[in-house]
């Protein structure tokens, strides 16, 4: 038998909100044809708004039988900031870095900072949805995590705020934090190749992060622009960990001709580049040039000390707190949010990994260009 029309409207109504779930503050806002930041005023009396649009907001309210979670209210009210750092990020020195930055700039301000690791993205939605409802307002989101849209749009509509920091690419209209990624890795293999490489191996990251395909692109510009030929097997898949950095090195190493210079995506897998060298007999930088990106404590710790692109880690999460507090303190004074996209500075730091390649080497390149 046919569903009756109305019955059919209501399921598609329905169907808007993701089934069953429970209506969000940008539910409301959306039935109400109004700001999630008015509704949160409404919610929370205050005398801001004109009374036409309150008694839209209360109505829209009743209709979607909304329930206000405490990140909606800590948001208009005057209680101390509580933020979660959540994190899918299996490079335990690139966490390390981002912690500290967070940490320093949270106590700084006197806001509450909770981490949360979570193994895949339908787990930081729910992780998402339970602690916006135990009244955390703002969320700091590290690869891969940044650069999923639906884990923003979930966290805007739950009324908090996101901050995607390093994502491959900023997505508007939230807050990011990032580097150039294209032109750093661009930097650091024209680096490489003034040297006097022309074979560069090149290590992929986490191909789920926009950043890593940034970095790829960024070498193969540079490659390309130095007539240097970007052949299969000077490219391997990695996972930005340092086991993957083992099993791309043995593949690039085992090649013949083999690379004479290595860039893998970060610094925990060019530390294990030189490992796999060094297991292999082969001086670095010697026979073999390796470099890094992110210059984590990891760069200058192993031997020799690793040449790397310095990505402000630190920096870039304290910057990311900054940002929070500041479009918290929008929120609370009923004025309109303005996230920025804030692209800091990278740096080239040269240490002992690189040099240029070996006369041997030189001249086998010769002898196959004559």
């Amino acid at each position: 038998m046919d569903e009756p029309k109305g019955n059919r409207k209501q399921g598609r109504r329905r169907g808007s909100r993701r089934g069953n779930a429970a209506p969000t503050i940008a539910d409301v806002a959306r039935e109400a044809r109004c700001s999630p930041m008015t509704v949160s005023r409404v919610i929370n009396g205050e005398g801001n708004v004109r009374e036409e649009t309150r008694q839209q907001v209360l109505e829209a309210v009743r209709k979607l039988n909304y329930s206000p979670n405490r990140a909606a209210r800590s948001l208009a009210g005057g209680e101390q900031l509580r933020i979660a750092l959540l994190f899918d990020n299996p490079s335990a020195s690139y966490l390390s870095e981002f912690l500290m930055g967070a940490l320093g700039e949270a106590s700084r301000r006197d806001m509450h900072l909770m981490v949360q690791d979570c193994d895949s993205v339908p787990e930081g939605k729910k992780l998402i949805r339970k602690l916006t409802d135990e009244g955390i307002t703002g969320f700091i989101l590290p690869s891969p995590l940044s650069d999923d849209r639906s884990v923003l749009d979930l966290i805007a509509e739950c009324g908090a705020i996101p901050i995607a920091v390093g994502p491959g690419q900023a997505a508007e209209p939230y807050g990011a934090v990032l580097i150039d990624e294209f032109q750093a890795a661009y930097d650091m293999t024209r680096h490489i190749i003034g040297l006097g490489h022309r074979r560069i191996g090149f290590i992929i990251g986490n191909p789920e992060q926009v950043a890593s395909g940034r970095r790829l692109e960024g070498y193969r510009a540079a490659m390309e622009e130095a007539d240097c030929p970007v052949l299969d097997g000077l490219i391997a898949q990695g996972q930005f960990t340092y086991r993957s950095g083992m099993v791309a090195a043995e593949k690039l190493l085992s090649a013949s001709p083999r690379p004479t210079a290595i860039f893998a995506s970060n610094d925990d897998m060019a530390a294990a580049t030189v490992a796999v060298a060094h297991r292999r007999h082969l001086d670095v930088p010697s026979d073999i040039t390796v470099c890094g990106f992110d210059d984590t404590e990891l760069a200058s710790s192993i031997w020799p000390e690793l040449t790397t692109i310095r990505q402000p880690i630190r920096d870039m999460t304290a910057h990311a707190v900054a940002m929070i507090a500041k479009l918290c303190r929008q929120a609370r004074m009923g004025e309109k949010l303005s996230p920025e996209h804030a692209v800091l500075d990278y740096k080239l730091i040269r240490r002992a990994s690189d040099a240029g390649p070996s006369l041997v080497e030189i001249s086998s390149d010769s002898k196959k260009s004559a």
